[in-house]
């Protein structure tokens, strides 16, 4: 076997080439929209890139503001391998990352050193996840209920009940009576995910001088080795088999004798618990405490940034950093370059637009669409999901 044909095989450029195009095509029409308004896009793009990348503090900054990202993302990229359009992820991140909050401020676990600790506060995040996930899961094998409207209900479930415990004071639920705003109790110093680079006195002092703001955290590198292990149980696990194949095709998998309702909870499950463990990591990593507010949106750019990556766990990781790093470097962009940070979202959304109507690209870059000869094939995205 040739070099260029282990190249074509296991890095099917093709499945590469469609986002990036999409990318640039976005950032032209961005472009030509500044210039519609009087914006200098040159000046403008420059800036945000400079806001992303411009300096140590902000290379972290962007890392730690894209962290949530790549688990939502992550867990809405396993349910599109099951054929599942999962919506809920908004909604599981947040019960994943207020149970976190309540299990982190238990007194038992204050008694516990940290590296004892975490764990349990970021499985507990998992747990309030899957649980929350598994609820549509049960509902569409049990009832065929569509997915896609059982977790957007459950979204608002979520949000208005966390809101209200939150900022109940009479009963006091999640509310830190000392707290100048709504918010939990804060997490013990000692739970907190370590921040990145660590303040080691053997390291060099310009790494350990480097701090953003959100800061980058471990929770970073256990979303990356999230990643991998998803990828591992797609492709070389049997039951990564039997979710791909219900993915592909549910009636003949139904023939084959899968068990396809077992499949279905199990994968929303699966879903909701890295979403869940997304939201942990942002109250032990990020704040140290839960405010509802903080995480609106990270559940829907989720499923952007997984349309975005064609569900692939490994194209997830630049995905959410380049998403993070936009809306992170937006904020520069509007100091300096007098641009709306509207701009950021307005991209994100051509980038949206382009990778759902494919042929678009295809045909101003000239994209031959070929069958996906790699390892990691994309998710077929349609209006099949979801079917049983």
């Amino acid at each position: 076997m040739t070099l260029h044909r282990r190249l074509t095989e296991y890095f099917n450029i093709q499945s590469i080439l469609v986002p990036i195009c999409a990318i640039l095509l976005a950032l032209g029409v961005g472009a030509i929209v500044m210039l519609l308004v009087g914006d200098n896009p040159i000046e403008a793009y420059a800036a945000l890139l400079y806001g992303m990348f411009g300096t140590w503090d902000r290379v972290a900054a962007s890392l730690g503001r894209s962290t949530p990202y790549i688990g939502a993302a992550l867990g809405v990229a396993f349910a599109f391998r099951a054929g599942l359009f999962n919506i809920g992820v908004e909604g599981q991140l947040l019960v994943g990352a207020t149970v976190a909050a309540w299990v982190g401020t238990w007194g038992v676990i204050g008694d516990l050193w940290g590296w004892m600790a975490l764990p349990i506060i970021i499985l507990a995040g998992a747990i309030g996840g899957g649980l929350y996930g598994a609820i549509p899961g049960v509902l569409k094998a049990r009832t065929g209920a569509h997915e896609v409207i059982t977790t957007i209900m459950l979204n608002n479930i979520a949000v208005l009940i966390i809101r209200w415990m939150v900022n109940s004071d009479d009963p006091l639920l999640l509310k830190d009576p000392s707290g100048s705003r709504p918010q939990s109790r804060p997490l013990p110093l000692d739970t907190r995910l370590t921040e990145l680079p660590p303040d080691w006195d053997f390291l060099p002092k310009f790494l350990r001088d480097i701090r953003g703001t959100p800061p980058l955290h471990l929770g970073f590198l256990v979303m990356v080795g999230l990643c991998v292990v998803v990828w591992f149980i797609l492709q070389r696990t049997t039951t990564g088999f039997e979710i791909r194949s219900v993915g592909a095709n549910p009636h003949a998998s139904r023939y084959a004798g899968m068990r396809i309702g077992f499949i279905i909870v199990l994968v929303m499950t699966a879903s909701g618990a890295l979403a869940g463990m997304a939201g942990a990591g942002q109250v032990a990593g990020t704040y140290g405490f839960l405010v509802p507010g903080a995480f609106v949106a990270i559940g829907f750019d989720g499923i952007a940034i997984a349309l975005l990556a064609r569900a692939n766990p490994f194209a997830i990781i630049p995905a959410a950093i380049l998403w993070g790093a936009m809306l992170y470097g937006a904020n520069y962009m509007q100091q300096e370059a007098g641009v709306s940070i509207d701009i950021v979202r307005i991209i994100q959304a051509l980038v949206l637009l382009f990778i759902a109507a494919d042929v678009i690209v295809r045909s101003i870059f000239h994209i031959k669409k070929v069958e996906d000869l790699g390892a990691m094939k994309e998710a077929r995205l349609g209006a099949s999901w979801g079917e049983t």
